[in-house]
């Protein structure tokens, strides 16, 4: 075939490529390789150096950030259903910023993200936030308009406490990354779903009882950390959900779509065999037609699964990255202790059908090189829950505000954990006739207590010791 008449007498000669697609399949994949495989390479590294140049732009943006650890302690006699640390969640998306194409690529602006934690140093609990300090206000006014008697002390960083590299002299470490099972749209099992009505009063049955109670199974010189990193992101992640009901309902399969160029290159290649081919003499095969499918036509658990990821792109969601990390020294080293448990803890939350929690990554290496792939896995393990990376391993994936309430919540006062803390007294208003005199000193004090270094030196005596230090 000499060639293809197009619109306004162009005519496009595919004598060339007819003639290569004749030859061997090895001699056939050297040509084209010779002449369209420069503009794949130069792709290639046209994205691999824009990464590069983003990450050291990020770098440099981040290079001046501060990050703050807080305790929240809430008294033991609150009763507060997870719906409240739902609130919390919506609050922190607050934080939402989505930069433009010339703050991402040329400044290098990174959208800052939390750590919601829950560790036990030797059984002793307490519920963490990892906060950048810009939000820390942020962070401080979503927990205390939900939990006014709270109790939100900064502390220092406790993952200071075990080596980062592997092996070492002293400790030993083994932990595990969490994913979903199937595609983000589908939900876990929720709180809401905790409640059962075996009498004539809704009896809700915690499930941060059976998570906490593996905090409390290690003992001396033991560590079990878990975080929740999140990361506001807009609502775009919800276009995939409605995609998937579509999908569903029309009963088609959830294909994954392909790499970008890969799918380019396959279509080139088809529209070039298209092109060179001669017409069937019986025409094109015509597609059977196919009915579309109607919600009427499915079985009620379809038609409840659609229910439930249609609730759940409704409410606000994060990018999520779930760790567990246990470490503890050698002569005491037994994951197995808490772990196990907690692992299984988490499948209260599968959902025949919908989706579950489930272990992705651990820290062990199978076949070749075993020995030195362990040892960087656990490095680089531990470096990324240090550092609170959420891209570090497999990617991220969305839960939304009522999924994430019900991972991580203040346990309510029929959970008994022994070592959880808690304030040891409740938070109260100031009296109505309080001068405001009185209610404005404490900031000044403050400010007296930083100067107080420099007069101490210019008269050489120790100051006096203020009532509220």
């Amino acid at each position: 075939m000499p060639g293809t008449e197009l619109p306004f007498g162009i005519i496009v000669d595919f004598s060339f490529w007819n003639t290569i697609l004749t030859l061997p399949t090895g001699q056939m994949a050297w040509v084209i390789f010779a002449i369209v495989g420069w503009a794949v390479l130069a792709l290639i590294f046209f994205f691999m150096g824009a990464q590069l140049w983003v990450n050291l732009r990020q770098n440099k943006y981040t290079s001046n950030w501060e990050w703050v650890v807080l305790a929240v302690d809430v008294p033991p006699d609150t009763i507060q259903s997870p719906k409240a640390v739902e609130q919390i969640f919506a609050h922190l998306s607050g934080a939402l910023f989505e930069p433009n194409f010339g703050q991402k690529y040329w400044q290098g602006v990174k959208q800052r993200w939390f750590s919601l934690e829950i560790i036990s140093l030797e059984g002793y609990i307490q519920f963490l936030i990892f906060t950048e300090a810009t939000y820390r206000d942020l962070v401080e006014a979503a927990v205390y308009a939900q939990y006014p008697m709270a109790e939100i002390t900064e502390v220092e960083d406790y993952v200071d406490g075990i080596p980062t590299a592997y092996p070492n002299e002293t400790h030993e470490m083994f932990g595990l990354e969490f994913g979903l099972a199937a595609p983000d749209p589908y939900p876990i099992r929720t709180y809401s779903e905790f409640e059962h009505n075996i009498s004539k009063d809704a009896m809700f049955h915690d499930p941060m009882a059976s998570i906490l109670e593996n905090f409390t199974r290690i003992s001396t010189g033991e560590n079990l950390w878990f975080q929740i990193i999140i990361e506001p992101t807009s609502s775009k992640w919800k276009a995939n959900g409605i995609e998937l009901v579509k999908k569903i309902i029309e009963n088609k399969k959830d294909t994954s779509q392909p790499f970008f160029l890969f799918k380019l290159l396959n279509s080139l290649f088809n529209e070039l065999l298209k092109a060179v081919q001669s017409p069937s003499e019986e025409g094109p095969a015509k597609k059977k037609e196919e009915m579309p499918g109607k919600l009427s036509d499915l079985t009620p658990g379809v038609r409840d699964t659609i229910a439930a990821i249609e609730e759940k792109i409704s409410k606000i969601g994060f990018k999520t990255k779930c760790r567990v990390l246990y470490a503890a020294p050698k002569e005491v080293f037994n994951p197995s202790r808490c772990l196990d448990g907690f692992v299984g803890s988490l499948n209260q939350f599968d959902y025949a059908g919908r989706n579950a929690i489930v272990p992705v990554a651990a820290t062990t290496a199978h076949y070749a090189f075993k020995n030195y792939r362990i040892l960087e896995i656990k490095k680089k393990f531990v470096s990324a829950y240090k550092k609170r990376k959420i891209k570090i391993g497999h990617n991220p994936y969305i839960l939304n505000i009522q999924e994430l309430a019900t991972l991580w919540h203040f346990p309510l006062p029929l959970v008994k954990t022994p070592l959880l803390q808690k304030t040891a007294s409740k938070r109260a208003e100031p009296p109505i006739n309080l001068p405001i005199e009185e209610m404005t000193e404490s900031p000044l004090r403050r400010k007296v207590q930083e100067a107080l270094p420099e007069a101490a030196e210019e008269e050489e005596t120790p100051p006096a010791e203020l009532p509220y230090a």
